[in-house]
Formats: structure tokens, C-alpha cells, sequence
């Protein structure tokens, strides 16, 4: 076998996982796949003698995935909503994460990292690889790129104690309603709020017509018909410390819902539009 035709085989073998690991980094399935084609060809032109492919492989998608990152920085780019995508993006970012079984709240809040954080998060909290290749790759020190890691690990997950640590019952409730309401089960639904709960939502997130707020469980219940897709892509987080949870179909942002609750019930549902910051991951 000629190293050529050895160096083709290995890539081809490495580039579903480098695929994912790139999707990971840039946010979307297209761009992932231009990376790692990006990444193919530099490897293809290099002359460079390997003894690690694999961890060749890695630091060049990575690198690659980088210059995007950066670039879109420049352009002082910031994700696109939902509603701002095509169609068919969020439907082949949507199968990507669920063949893959990757969190949609997860690929929102990587996009509020610096691009070296999310580079060693990924690389290291997602994809185990050692810090000290991670440091190769970012051209840092090993303490760097541990700190790196550190600190997207507090963005992500935040690090001072919620109401919702205090009050677990209360995320138990809003991910059981959300279940209902994925399933459509409005007896469910009516039995997990109080009679009286009001639903709010904002103007810009509801078609013409329709009402900004709701008025008793039984009315509420029966309109998630109405949204069944957006439920269907709506995933438990923290808002500003308290269960909610995030609307983000393939991975790109579009809601957020709070929820209040009183002596285990729901009393009051806030629908708006996703505003960085406010999330961390449950």
C-alpha cells in the first residue's frame, strides 16, 4: 500500500468523527463538512512526515475550524435565529443532532465562547482529547489550554448555587410539563398547573392574530397544539437561574420559556425571544 492510498483509507476512517467534532466547533452541519474538506486538502498537500495521523487529522480540522470562527469574529458576525435559517439548514442541523444525540441548548451556548474556549471545551469535555495536544493545536501552553477549558465550563454551567439546586421539584415539574406537552397530553398538562396559570408570550414570537396571553390551564394545555414543532425543540435549561427551558431547533436559538410555580404547580408562563447570557445549562 502507498502511503498515499494509506493516508486517503485513515482520513476516510477518521472523518466521521472529525465531523462531528467540527460540527461541534462551527455550529452547523454544512460548515463542519467544509471544514473537514478544508482540512483534507491541507493534508493532501502537505509533505510533512506523520507518526500520529489521527491526531494530525484533528489539529488541522481544528485549525481549520478556527480561521472560520475567527473570520465570522472579524465580520463581527452573531448567530442567526431560527426563524432566520433556512429551512433546509435547520432540518439537516436538526438530524445531525439527533442522529448524534447532541444537545440543541448545548450548540447555543458554545457560540457565546470566545472561539479558543470552545475549541478546548470541545475538544477536551466532548471529545476527550489530551490537553496537551489541545495546546498544540490552539499554539498554547498546557496551562493556557487548561484555563480555557476552565473557564467555558463556568460560562456553560455557571458556578453559584440557583433557586433550582435549592428546589429541585421545580425542574422536575417544568421537564415533566414539557414532556406532556411534547406528547400532547393535555390532562397532563392541566394537572401539572394551577387553575388559574397565565401564559405571556411576546408579539414577535406568535403568528398574526394570535394572543399574547392565555388565561387558565385548560386554554393554555389545549393552544401547545399550536406549537407542537417548537415544543418539539424545546430543551430544560436554567434562565437566570431558575428552570426554564430553550427553544432551538438544530441547534440555533429562537425562545425562551420560564416558568413559575407554586405549591407544585405551574402559575405562569413567559415565551420570549432568546437573549445571550441568561442560560445555563441544567
Amino acid at each position: 500500500m502507498t502511503v498515499q492510498v494509506e493516508l486517503v483509507e485513515n482520513f476516510e476512517a477518521a472523518r466521521p468523527r472529525l465531523t462531528s467534532l467540527a460540527h461541534r466547533i462551527v455550529g452547523s452541519r454544512h460548515d463542519a463538512e467544509d471544514m473537514v474538506q478544508t482540512a483534507w486538502l491541507k493534508v493532501q498537500a502537505s509533505t510533512t512526515a506523520v507518526n500520529n495521523p489521527d491526531g494530525w487529522f484533528t489539529t488541522v480540522t481544528v485549525r481549520s475550524c478556527l480561521d472560520l470562527l475567527r473570520a465570522r469574529a472579524r465580520r463581527a458576525e452573531t448567530p442567526l435565529p431560527a426563524d432566520g435559517l433556512p429551512t433546509e439548514q435547520l432540518g439537516a442541523d436538526e438530524e445531525f443532532l439527533q442522529r448524534e444525540n447532541v444537545s440543541r441548548a448545548l450548540m447555543v451556548l458554545l457560540n457565546e465562547l470566545s472561539p479558543r474556549q470552545r475549541v478546548a471545551y470541545v475538544l477536551h469535555d466532548l471529545f476527550a482529547v489530551p490537553f496537551d495536544q489541545i495546546a498544540a493545536a490552539l499554539e498554547v501552553t498546557v496551562v493556557s489550554a487548561k484555563k480555557l477549558a476552565s473557564r467555558a465550563r463556568v460560562k456553560l454551567h455557571g458556578t453559584e448555587p440557583t433557586e433550582a439546586d435549592a428546589a429541585p421539584e421545580q425542574r422536575h415539574i417544568v421537564e415533566a410539563f414539557l414532556a406532556a406537552a411534547r406528547g400532547g397530553d393535555i390532562p397532563a398538562m392541566i394537572h401539572l398547573m394551577a387553575p388559574d396559570a397565565i401564559r405571556i408570550a411576546d408579539r414577535l414570537l406568535l403568528p398574526v392574530g394570535g394572543r399574547t396571553e392565555v388565561h387558565g390551564a385548560a386554554s393554555i394545555a389545549e393552544e401547545t397544539k399550536t406549537f407542537i414543532d417548537r415544543i418539539a425543540a424545546a430543551t430544560p435549561v436554567l434562565v437566570t437561574g431558575r428552570p426554564g427551558a430553550l427553544i432551538a431547533p438544530g441547534g440555533h436559538p429562537l425562545a425562551l420559556i420560564g416558568f413559575r410555580t407554586a405549591a407544585g404547580l405551574i402559575t405562569r408562563i413567559e415565551i420570549s425571544p432568546y437573549v445571550p447570557g441568561l442560560v445555563t445549562l441544567v
